[in-house]
């Protein structure tokens, strides 16, 4: 056996289990390794792109690599799969376009999407990314992560894409609050002018945010009124899928 190849696995496992980046003295304890050791096997990991490392605090963890492979041989859990009928509701219901997203650090991956029939929507297509703290789905995660892993991915400082885009760190912490208070994010034209998102994260049963179910079109139909209650709508669509994902679909 490869005990090279075992402790490389071993550590990606750790790290999958990690709810913050790690550092490698902890990692090194926890896996009874010499710090060394457990360097070049993060060395390795970060060349094939399977781990990133953060360099403002020497911190690692896993890369979108893992998910991207995960996503090719776990048909028992697929999560497109799983959101498409909800996410087909939802289309019918607002007669917006829906996405669902997960979060690669501080970008949104859009994994599925269902396009508006009206006219005028709006433009984004599967795979493509977006900042996070710009778009409704990305907000909608950020919200729901520790606050020491939120200030390692939001790296100060933020870029403005519009001028409706949130950037101070104090302004986003209001915001993120807000989302948890209500259950739902809300993008008034900070990634794209005009282009308004609404959003709920999706937990599975260890209550980890795993992606987030969302609609989006032209500010001019998202009016108060539309926006609560589709506000209300994407809530409902994230806690099924929640649920079918092993969680437990409260919003908590």
């Amino acid at each position: 056996m490869d005990t090279t190849f075992v402790k490389g696995l071993t550590l990606i496992e750790l790290l999958a289990n990690s709810d913050e980046p790690r550092g490698v003295t902890s990692l090194a304890r926890e896996l009874d390794l010499t710090k060394s050791n457990v360097h070049r096997l993060l060395t390795t990991l970060v060349a094939t792109g399977y781990v990133r490392r953060n360099d403002a605090n020497a911190s690692y963890e896993l890369s979108s690599k893992v998910w991207e492979i995960g996503l090719k041989v776990g048909s028992r859990f697929n999560l497109a799969k799983i959101a498409r009928p909800h996410m087909t509701q939802l289309a019918e219901l607002t007669g917006e376009s829906v996405h669902l997203s997960v979060l690669d650090m501080a970008e949104v991956v859009y994994m599925d999407k269902i396009e508006s029939l009206q006219p005028i929507r709006s433009y984004t297509s599967v795979g493509g990314r977006a900042p996070a703290w710009c778009v409704a789905t990305g907000k909608a995660m950020l919200a729901q992560l520790p606050p020491e892993t939120l200030r390692l991915r939001l790296t100060q400082p933020l870029t403005a894409f519009t001028d409706q885009t949130m950037t101070d760190a104090d302004v986003l912490a209001a915001e993120f609050a807000a989302i948890r208070k209500q259950g739902y994010a809300v993008n008034r034209g900070e990634w794209r002018d005009g282009v308004f998102g609404i959003a709920s994260a999706i937990s599975d049963a260890t209550g980890r945010v795993v992606g987030a179910i969302g609609i989006s079109g032209p500010g001019t139909r998202f009016k108060p009124r539309e926006i609560k209650s589709w506000g209300l709508m994407v809530v409902e669509a994230a806690q099924a899928v929640s649920r079918l994902v092993g969680g437990t679909g409260r919003g908590d």
